[in-house]
């Protein structure tokens, strides 16, 4: 059986009157991509940037690879991978330079960071782009690229925040493909999402809505409970906000 790679439990985050995350538990074991499916505003970012250190919780508690999410952050913070839904590079520097500059931040040894950055390059599809100003790029390299350095570092543990918010669906898909290969070597994703249809790249899905997780299955088991042929994870989150409100 796989090792929980983070875990938490009844964890919540208040801004004054408003609960923007209450009381959710779940664990994402070791190389799984686990999925946070739904809407705007239903405490994805939130959880997400709890579990980075980057928000202290207002109540519960986390770990992420064993690092106590209130009392660690720093640590947390050095040994994660994180990219935000908004674009986290600098436009003025060029593809190489931003590569370069996280290479610095997160302290890689100078005799690896070439080959990181042939690596990124690659993946990317940035060849022949290495002194391209990052603002005159696509929005879906943009993105390669920003996955590339959040991964400069050989995290085991990364963070995804609607990364392909965005993005058209061919790159889309292979931005997945990209995931994928990752999780295939050991590395745990979570990733949050408000479209329906990527998330079935998912190992399993936690559905929240209004800061409450409602279901936490699999994908083919989610769609189990909707009592329709042929469901959609679509049909699930309807079926089930419909089903809370009665």
């Amino acid at each position: 059986m796989r090792s929980a790679a983070i875990e938490v439990k009844n964890l919540k985050k208040s801004f004054g009157s408003f609960i923007a995350v209450d009381g959710i538990s779940f664990e994402v074991y070791e190389g799984e991509i686990f999925g946070f499916l739904g809407p705007n505003g239903a405490g994805k970012t939130t959880t997400i940037r709890m579990l980075c250190g980057l928000l202290t919780p207002t109540e519960g508690s986390g770990t992420v690879s064993k690092l106590d999410i209130s009392t660690q952050s720093e640590k947390i913070k050095e040994n994660i991978g994180y990219m935000s839904q908004k674009f986290s590079l600098y436009d003025d520097l060029t593809v190489s330079q931003n590569i370069d500059f996280y290479s610095g931040i997160y302290q890689t040894k100078k005799e690896t960071r070439k080959a990181k950055l042939e690596e990124i390059i690659k993946r990317a599809e940035l060849a022949g782009l290495e002194d391209a100003l990052t603002g005159d790029l696509a929005s879906s390299t943009k993105q390669h690229l920003a996955l590339g350095c959040a991964m400069i570092h050989d995290p085991r543990i990364i963070f995804l925040d609607e990364p392909t918010a965005g993005v058209d669906p061919l790159s889309r898909r292979k931005f997945w493909g990209v995931i994928k290969d990752l999780s295939k070597k050991g590395v745990t994703i979570l990733v949050t999402t408000h479209y329906m249809n990527e998330a079935e790249y998912c190992d399993r899905i936690a559905i929240i809505n209004e800061g409450k997780i409602i279901a936490c299955d699999t994908p083919a088991s989610l769609k189990a409970m909707v009592p329709a042929e042929n469901p959609n994870l679509e049909d699930v989150y309807v079926y089930l906000i419909e089903g809370r409100k009665k």
